[in-house]
């Protein structure tokens, strides 16, 4: 049912034959050859949580709208409604419905295995999808069951692209993560969706080769950056390059992939402890160390974090702010020259503000873009990293430091190009 790109184009080019009988059908070089502008365009997802990565591609994808269709009125349907609506100016409406049903219509609903409720659930769905032209999932790791149940996150994506089809909406899949998706049923509620789209691109190959692995055709899809690479940055204050350094260590809540999962516990104080044993080596050779987040919840591996470098060094000062956005994120890596972190997109900021960095991933996600941007020999995996090896690690960043700076700033100026095709290409196809 997917809506190849290269037909959207040829049937926009016949529609506006009279304007571009001299162009070539390149939409990123006529960007301004575009077809009525929708009135509504609905956001979907885990936005407001707390997860300052998710948070973030909603903001970008928000100022590109804001900036080439001031026109139109956007709709963002999420998980904290509320938070949102506060944070970005724009309307709300919940994933799903509020709460389950009470009184005579709770028992009705329970009697008849909670059919009734999700079918009033899908009617509302798709009252409100039905006034969209277009739904857009910005980013973020949409395609994958981190923490996720089948009855959640997977469940609730085939609920609102099943509906937009229905309604005529059309649905794009925007620069997203893809996989992994270990729990079969999730994979299955999360491929059927993706079937329903009518554009799809994927922030990295990975993600790209996982939907081909699982038999889903992707000859139609592109890759794109990730959308927080077109968040601006904060401005650099430029210093000297002292012996000591400042270096950041974003920490992460991390309890294994389903944190629901047993031995979730261990695995968290396991990365705490081998953690705090090389903050420990870090002031004890003089450097500064900041703390850094990317997800409300990780203020709990902070606290944690501080309690574990205590008990071996009290007097151990270690620098931490609390932050509310990508842009927050991106101005405490801004004080920092060396970062090592965990997160994904704390990853993504301290490049973008060419922070030479290490990442202790959960996820392969991360081990591929730091291969893009040069830095391929300096990840390891959270669950099993070797604090040895971090600190040879470190040692070896440190020491080649202005050159992988110079690498990283010429990487993210291919990226901004790259994020300025698609651009013009959803202009063009999708949201024109």
């Amino acid at each position: 049912m997917t809506v190849e790109i290269g037909a959207a184009v040829k049937l926009d080019s016949l529609a506006s034959a009279n304007s571009i009988k001299a162009a070539s059908h390149d939409p990123s070089e006529h960007p301004t050859v575009l077809r009525r502008a929708p009135q509504t365009m609905v956001l979907l997802g885990l936005f407001g949580s707390g997860n300052l990565g998710n948070d973030g591609s909603l903001e970008a994808m928000i100022g590109f709208l804001r900036r080439e269709r001031p026109e139109a009125e956007l709709l963002c349907v999420c998980g904290e409604p509320g938070v949102v609506k506060h944070t970005f100016g724009i309307e709300t409406l919940p994933i799903r419905r509020n709460g389950p049903a009470r009184g005579l219509s709770g028992t009705i609903n329970r009697l008849f295995l909670k059919i009734p409720g999700k079918l009033t659930d899908f009617a509302r769905t798709y009252w409100h999808v039905r006034k969209a032209d277009v739904m857009i999932f910005p980013g973020t790791g949409i395609l994958d069951d981190f923490g996720e149940r089948p009855a959640g996150m997977p469940y609730d994506i085939l609920k609102w692209c099943f509906a937009a089809r229905l309604a005529g909406t059309r649905i794009a899949f925007v620069s997203i993560g893809a996989g992994p998706i270990r729990n079969r049923l999730s994979r299955l509620l999360m491929m059927s969706a993706a079937r329903l789209s009518h554009y799809r691109s994927y922030r990295d190959l990975l993600s790209k080769e996982f939907m081909e692995s699982v038999g889903f055709d992707t000859r139609a899809d592109a890759i794109y950056p990730d959308l927080a690479f077109g968040l601006p940055a904060p401005t650099l204050s430029h210093r000297g390059r002292p012996e000591a350094l400042r270096v950041g260590i974003g920490v992460m809540a991390y309890r294994g992939w389903y944190g629901f999962a047993e031995g979730g516990q261990s695995i968290f104080f396991q990365y705490i402890d081998k953690l705090a044993n090389f903050v420990v080596h870090l002031l004890d050779c003089g450097h500064d160390v900041r703390l850094l987040t990317g997800d409300d919840e990780d203020r709990i591996a902070i606290a944690a974090l501080q309690a574990a470098v205590k008990h071996i060094r009290p007097e151990a000062k270690l620098a931490y702010e609390r932050v509310n956005s990508l842009s927050d994120v991106m101005g405490q890596m801004a004080l920092t020259d060396i970062v090592v972190a965990t997160r994904f997109h704390n990853i993504v900021c301290a490049l973008k503000m060419c922070r030479p960095t290490i990442s202790l991933s959960y996820a392969r996600k991360n081990d591929v873009l730091m291969e893009e941007m040069g830095l391929g020999g300096f990840c390891q995996h959270i669950e099993t990293f070797n604090v040895e090896m971090l600190v040879a690690q470190f040692s070896q960043l440190r020491a080649a430091r202005e050159k992988h700076e110079q690498a990283i700033s010429e990487r993210l100026a291919t990226l901004r190009k790259q994020i300025r095709r698609q651009e013009a290409r959803l202009l063009f196809s999708t949201i024109a």
